[in-house]
């Protein structure tokens, strides 16, 4: 999945070759590699679950895609859901 330029921040879900489980998946986040994997670290955190930062993108086990856009918001970071 290529990282959109457009400054907005996508949070979706996907199953895919998880064997079912779901994951969150943020992209689309403009800034550099180091304060990618430290906003992944924290949103692992803040959910209780793991998760790996890897293309620009970042992975959170499980369906946690509303407490993660709020967090976001609150942040002031322009957010949409996308996809299912």
């Amino acid at each position: 999945m290529n990282a959109r330029s457009d400054g907005i921040i996508r949070v979706s879900r996907e199953t895919k070759g998880r064997k079912g489980k779901g994951v969150t998946l943020i992209s689309g986040f403009q800034g550099s590699e180091d304060e990618l994997k430290t906003l992944g670290k924290r949103l692992k955190q803040l959910c209780g679950t793991g998760g790996t930062v890897k293309n620009g993108v970042i992975e959170i086990q499980g369906d946690v895609r509303n407490k993660i856009v709020e967090v976001l918001k609150q942040e002031g970071r322009q957010v949409k859901l996308a996809g299912g």
